[in-house]
């Protein structure tokens, strides 16, 4: 089979429509209003403040690691082999993220051939973005689901599941891939690969602390500090984990409103959502969880159940579909 590399990037659009089922359906209630291509971008005072915040949780998750360095080897050295260790996280997922996380997903490359509709609204999207065309996946799986992954625009990559093909329609599928083109604007996926490397990082350094003994440190201040080092050790991973399924869930509201003003019409994306939800709570999907965050839609929901207390939001790597649906139809109707 021909990688997508291999593809021609962008000759005319004259291919059929051979890829999505749902095409042009009759618009429903959510489709039906007014074009909203002239949203404003004025929320960027809301988007700084989401990327301050991702700043400030990455630095929080970087703490800590070279924290766990210290109580681990001890002294100014434990500072540094933390240090070193956390640059080495970062390195491998700066540039191997997205190889990594198209074949945890099982993700094969498709031509324009294969996939023409796919291409054709790709290609528009992202010469309306002023962005590189990037590499087109699919992944064999009837549950309706896609991401995007690539450390920038220029090493990017889109991928979608077979499923989804057959239920949105191509207004629904330009939702869906606006949002994940503006992951990639917005160096999402970078950032939440390190957050989920760093909280890697963490559990590693936890496990050699007890394998070790907690570390010169601990034992060199006593009960007290032994008994502070081990609570340290315990919560750190705990705390790494909260943190970046904080990020995660931060980085999709803003992906969807990005997304939207990208395509501008949110209620595209919120039809397309609600088709999503159901798709992902009925039909499993044999994914790596250490990718699940990456998908539109939480790809482990059917595993999981629909549990929705307070405590299962904080350790889901999705804020509720209801609430990203209620942010969209709030935009379209209050721009």
């Amino acid at each position: 089979m021909a990688s997508a590399e291999d593809a021609p990037q962008r000759p005319n659009d004259s291919k059929p429509n051979t890829a999505l089922r749902g095409r042009e359906k009759p618009r429903s209630h959510t489709e039906s209003a007014p074009s909203q291509r002239g949203i404003s971008p004025a929320r960027s005072t809301i988007q700084g403040m989401n990327n301050l915040k991702t700043v400030a949780l990455l630095g929080l998750l970087s703490a800590l690691v070279w924290y766990l360095g210290i109580a681990l080897f001890g002294g100014s050295g434990g500072f540094y082999m933390g240090l070193v260790f956390a640059v080495g996280i970062n390195f491998v997922a700066y540039f191997f993220s997205d190889k990594m996380a198209l074949a945890a997903s099982h993700a094969r490359p498709v031509t324009e051939q294969e996939l023409p509709e796919i291409y054709s609204i790709v290609r528009n999207l992202t010469t309306q973005a002023d962005m590189p065309m990037p590499r087109i996946y699919a992944i064999d799986s009837q549950q309706p689901n896609a991401f995007a992954t690539g450390r920038n625009p220029n090493h990017a990559a889109v991928a979608v599941t077979t499923g989804i093909l057959q239920i949105l329609s191509r207004q629904e599928m330009e939702g869906v891939i606006g949002h994940e083109l503006s992951h990639v604007r917005n160096r999402d996926i970078l950032i939440s690969s390190i957050a989920a490397m760093l909280a890697a990082a963490l559990s590693i350094f936890a496990r050699m602390a007890f394998f070790f003994g907690g570390g010169r440190r601990s034992r060199d201040s006593g009960a007290i500090g032994a008994v502070v080092s081990l609570l340290a050790l315990i919560l750190a991973p705990i705390a790494a984990m909260i943190i970046r399924l904080a990020i995660s869930r931060s980085r999709e509201y803003q992906a969807d409103e990005s997304g939207a003003i990208l395509t501008g019409q949110p209620l595209n994306l919120a039809s397309a959502l609600r088709k999503l939800e159901m798709g992902t709570s009925r039909v499993p999907m044999n994914v790596n969880p250490a990718v699940s965050q990456l998908f539109i839609a939480d790809p482990l929901k059917a595993l999981r159940g629909r549990g929705g207390g307070g405590f299962s939001r904080l350790l889901s790597t999705h804020p509720p579909i209801e609430e990203r649906i209620q942010r969209l139809e709030s935009m379209a109707y209050n721009p």
